[in-house]
């Protein structure tokens, strides 16, 4: 008979619950490792169109409950969903399709972005109208953040605050800068640019040839462009073993016995290859806010150049990278030996983290010499760890206190030219005292701060702040989605809990709400919320969270 799933669960354990066998914990499947990491380029538009459709959301979101003229653009964004998921869908995301399969993903994913990034600015325009100011900066996710963050500035110009502060900068050229900017999570600030005071410069991070240095943490770099040291000024902790080098990049021979684009196996380490030396090594940023050393190198046929960074504010190391990938049936590897002893590793995974055993005791253990993660994965140990983060890449391993992060695969089947030639990428170390810090570094590395140019006029409002947990008051959360609900009534916030903690949490909103109420992932209200609205023009909620707890509010505003 017909029917719906959920009902015939609930028939199935009222019926046989009890005497059903059930597994606990992650079904890890020993086959089609490869598919993590196959098509990096198609995962790439995977991961920067999901950030990118966030962000449109969120803008358009605030945009209209800014400005009730504004039409929140439904139709257009569900079309850029349905593309993203048409392109989520096997074999196209795993990289085991036929080449003229990416050619057409690839012009889907350029269509979508473009417009996406269209409506994105629209809104972004409509919100300028309401805010005033010469240039808007925005923080598009659930932490506060102070970074260095670029901005396109006329010559002589100067951008100052609320108060008429000028913020510090960095200028690389004539019109290009960084400027030091603090945003509130999920907001949108206001700054008027001009010709006036110039900021007061701080001291540059100290760069070299031989090292970055930011006072937070130092990186050192010996002459083949390998580091051979990383030194936690903040905890004095060496974040290296002795005599280890971090970034090591290791090239492996990879001829699954089945299944080229979708396998590698356990053998593949029998054959290795590393980098080669350093063929030059360049200060090319050394700037208050942020330095950065390019390192131009080869690991067999392939060249590739490595940006190092370090910014004033943090101590995420950057590897931003370039490479002319000209290799087949080779796995790239990035390998980082860290001072941490754990018989665990931490991954994220979607809404949550999960963590598997750093060693090989057994042959389950064996079997999971590659895992799959999102943003990062980390070692820690009670009160210290470190994380590993990317802005596109899936395939991991750790062994011991070795993480390893899988950059490239060049199989030669079903797509004889799999992952041939430039790619991009960023990937990120950091040391951290809690692993909140790692999940909001994560998302800023793949959903930063940016700015854009407003409509040049006289701020009427400095800042807006459209949500924020208010972890001063319960647990930390992340909100994960701002959208505007589907029926048109209120908009939708969705967050979950990240820690594996439970208690009571609670929300900020920069509107005044009439209504307030948890619904499921269809947007069907179950439960009503009280709210406490602010004379301020603000109001608050509260509501429990369980461990890793996915939860969608839906927010009515007042007017």
């Amino acid at each position: 008979t017909q029917g719906r799933v959920i009902d015939f669960f609930r028939r199935l354990e009222a019926e046989s619950g009890s005497k059903l066998p059930t597994w606990n914990g992650e079904l890890y499947l020993e086959i089609h490792r490869g598919t993590y990491t196959t098509q990096g380029r198609n995962k790439r538009a995977n991961r920067k169109s999901e950030m990118l459709l966030h962000d449109a959301e969120f803008v358009a979101t605030t945009a209209a409950l800014l400005d009730p003229q504004y039409q929140y653009p439904h139709e257009q964004l569900n079309r850029a969903w349905e593309t993203v998921c048409l392109n989520q869908f096997h074999d196209i995301i795993p990289g085991s399709s036929i080449h003229e399969v990416y050619i057409e993903s690839q012009a889907q994913y350029n269509e979508m972005m473009e417009t996406v990034a269209s409506l994105r600015d629209e809104a972004l325009a409509v919100i300028a109208r309401q805010m005033g100011g010469d240039l808007l900066a925005i923080n598009p996710t659930s932490f506060a953040k102070r970074d260095a963050i670029p901005a396109a500035l006329p010559s002589g110009a100067h951008v100052y605050n609320q108060h008429d502060i000028p913020l510090s900068e960095q200028k690389n050229d004539a019109s290009a800068a960084l400027l030091d900017v603090y945003l509130q999570p999920y907001s949108i600030a206001a700054y008027r640019v001009g010709t006036g005071d110039a900021p007061v410069y701080a001291e540059p991070i100290d760069a070299a040839l031989t090292h970055l240095d930011n006072g937070r943490i130092r990186v050192e770099i010996d002459p083949n462009g390998d580091i051979t040291r990383i030194y936690d000024y903040i905890t004095q902790r060496e974040l290296l073993p002795p005599g280890m080098i971090a970034n090591q990049w290791q090239a492996f021979e990879d001829r699954p016995l089945n299944w080229d684009a979708w396998d590698f196996d356990i053998f593949f380490e029998d054959k290795s290859w590393g980098a080669e030396p350093a063929e030059s090594i360049a200060v090319v940023e050394a700037g208050a806010l942020r330095a950065t050393v390019e390192i131009r190198r080869r690991i067999l046929n392939s060249p590739y150049i490595q940006r190092i960074s370090l910014t004033n504010q943090s101590q995420r190391i950057d590897f931003e990278t370039w490479i002319d990938w000209r290799e087949r049936h080779i796995l790239l590897k990035a390998a980082f030996p860290v001072e941490i002893l754990t018989p665990v590793a931490s991954y994220e995974i979607q809404f949550g983290q999960v963590q598997r055993p750093t060693h090989r005791n057994t042959s389950w253990d064996w079997a999971r010499f590659e895992t799959c993660a999102q943003k990062w994965v980390d070692l820690s140990e009670h009160d210290y760890g470190v994380s590993l983060l990317n802005d596109c890449k899936y395939g991991h391993d750790v062994r011991d206190n070795i993480m390893r992060i899988t950059l490239l695969r060049s199989p030669a089947h079903p797509d004889k030219d799999a992952d041939a030639g430039e790619h991009r990428f960023t990937y990120s170390l950091m040391p951290r005292v809690n692993l909140e810090q790692t999940i909001a570094e994560a998302y800023h590395l793949n959903d930063p701060m940016f700015t854009l140019p407003s409509i040049s006029s006289a701020v009427t409002r400095p800042e807006f702040t459209l949500l924020a947990p208010d972890i001063a008051d319960g647990l930390h959360f992340v909100i994960e989605t701002v959208k505007w609900a589907d029926d048109g009534e209120g908009f939708i916030v969705r967050l979950y809990e990240p820690m594996r903690r439970r208690g009571t949490a609670a929300l900020k909103v920069g509107v005044r709400l009439r209504g307030a109420h948890i619904c499921n992932l269809l947007e069907e209200n179950e439960e009503p919320l009280s709210v406490e609205n602010s004379e301020n023009g603000g109001a608050r909620l509260s509501f429990q969270l369980k461990p890793f707890q996915i939860l969608t509010l839906r927010l009515i505003p007042a007017q």
